[in-house]
């Protein structure tokens, strides 16, 4: 089950008009109430009404994919989780485009040709394109753009569906990771870079193509997209905090240390996802315990690992990161940590999430 994040409502009005020279009309209706008009600082507060508010997130799990890309395009050549065959691409100056298109503009989710098509602008004008793209080892690759496809849920955000010139196969192909649940996956854009650390950077001339299987791209489908705000707040650093999250990512440094497909639970100051109270095929609250919190560099907070490695190992990765944690609580529902950031207040923490912790787990021990 996907789990797309939270649409605007849209309502719909029915007008029946009476039928002409048919039994005779009924008595006017009785006034109804008053309808007040909100003010503009009110209407996405009143747009957020009259929602699910199940935790649908949890029906999709995280994994240890960042771009959601494959390492390399040699199968039979030993990669690290940090690289991928393709990290960025450049929107100016195309390989190959429609007559009269220069460039492509990002502008919240969406890849917009520039100049902009007499008869209006659609999802499809930058079907065709070609851009320069770059891997994670500097490389060049020629990405092109074969579909565009509005969400079903929201028609501002787009699944692009690309193909990448694989130099050793020497060939088009989907750059993609493919998995079972998502057997073609596409890929979402958004603005900026990531490095092999999983850090983000602006950069208004790049865009990611973050394919599906992917946390950069499963973030902003639980509802961090760094493009939106929320009562006045951008989601950018939720979304960048959720990518280290997503991968259990601590130390900040772009490792992973969780398991492909494990289900977590998660919720933030915000309220864009609020932890989950109902038992679901996916999850059970009563199983799950506090594991970390986070901010857009790594976990501030640390209670136990998330694939059962002892706590020290985490501790060696990142010497002097953690201390042994006090006995006060973080967050709202007495989260206990077990080591700390010492560098950042307890307050700075955006998201916190639960899991279920893995079997034959070591105890975690802070000499």
């Amino acid at each position: 089950m996907n789990a797309p994040f939270k649409a605007l409502p849209v309502c719909l009005s029915l007008l029946l008009s009476a039928p002409v020279q048919a039994a005779p009309p009924a008595a006017a209706p009785k006034p109804g109430p008053t309808r007040s008009v909100s003010a503009p600082a009110d209407a996405e507060r009143y747009a957020r009404r009259c929602q699910s508010q199940t935790a649908q997130r949890i029906a999709r799990p995280q994994g240890t994919m960042l771009w959601g890309t494959k390492r390399s395009w040699d199968p039979e050549k030993p990669t690290d989780e940090r690289t991928s065959v393709l990290v960025s691409v450049a929107l100016d100056a195309p390989r190959q485009a429609e007559d009269g298109v220069k460039s492509l503009r990002f502008e919240h989710g969406r890849l917009w040709a520039v100049p902009a098509p007499e008869a209006g602008a659609t999802a499809s004008d930058v079907v065709g394109t070609v851009l320069q793209g770059t891997a994670s080892d500097g490389k060049p690759v020629e990405v092109a753009i074969c579909g565009a496809e509005p969400a079903a849920d929201d028609a501002s955000r787009v699944f692009y569906r690309i193909e990448a010139w694989n130099p050793v196969a020497r060939e088009w192909e989907n750059p993609c990771v493919a998995l079972d649940r998502s057997p073609a996956p596409r890929a979402l854009a958004v603005g900026g870079t990531w490095d092999a650390t999983g850090a983000h950077s602006d950069a208004a001339d790049r865009v990611t193509f973050a394919c599906e299987n992917g946390a950069i791209s499963k973030c902003i489908l639980w509802g961090y997209a760094p493009w939106a705000s929320r009562d006045g707040q951008s989601l950018a650093g939720l979304h960048q905090s959720c990518t280290r999250l997503a991968r259990a990512d601590y130390c900040g440094n772009g490792k992973s240390h969780t398991r492909q497909d494990t289900t977590i639970d998660i919720y933030d100051r915000l309220g864009v996802l609020e932890r989950a109270t109902e038992v679901t095929r996916e999850w059970d609250p009563a199983r799950g315990s506090f594991e970390a919190a986070w901010a857009p560099d790594g976990a501030t907070c640390l209670s136990r690992t998330r694939d059962g490695r002892a706590l020290e190992g985490i501790l060696e990765e990142c010497p002097g990161r953690f201390q042994a944690a006090d006995t006060a609580s973080e967050g709202t529902h007495g989260e206990l940590c077990t080591v700390r950031r010492g560098d950042v207040k307890p307050g700075a923490a955006l998201l916190r999430n639960l899991s279920y912790g893995a079997p034959k787990a070591e105890p975690a021990r802070v000499q």
